[in-house]
């Protein structure tokens, strides 16, 4: 699937505004790819703040977020669990952690959230086509 990158992180930008970086980066992602977004939003709600707040000890959601898109828009299992795999290691070595609370110190800086999340949504983009 080639989704429009660009269009991609425009819409997680707008999502940012209202929702957490799970929601953000699924919903970006899934409505440039035709998916509805009202039901994916209430299914992400939990995985905010490294899923339930608990920050230090919780993935990041731009992680989560991207991982649930790969799994509506992928291909077949191989290719869910290869780019699966490759945006984990991407973020990774980027950002030095997948761990919500080391990336936001412990959720008080949420500066670097809509930068993470454009980065899981480009990952997530380059990894589909």
């Amino acid at each position: 699937m080639d989704l429009d990158c660009k269009l991609v992180k425009e819409k997680i930008e707008d999502y940012r505004k209202e929702y957490n970086c799970a929601q953000s980066t699924l919903l970006g992602i899934c409505e440039v790819a035709g998916l509805p977004t009202k039901e994916l939003a209430t299914l992400t709600k939990g995985f905010g703040g490294g899923i339930g707040g608990t920050f230090d000890e919780g993935t990041c959601g731009a992680v989560t977020g991207a991982i649930l898109a790969l799994g509506f828009l992928g291909a077949d299992e191989d290719q869910i669990f290869n780019c699966s795999k490759e945006v984990f290691n991407s973020f990774k070595e980027e950002y030095g952690s997948t761990t919500c609370g080391v990336i936001s110190k412990s959720g008080e800086d949420k500066s670097p959230c809509i930068e993470v999340c454009l980065f899981a949504g480009e990952k997530v983009c380059e990894c589909l086509k």
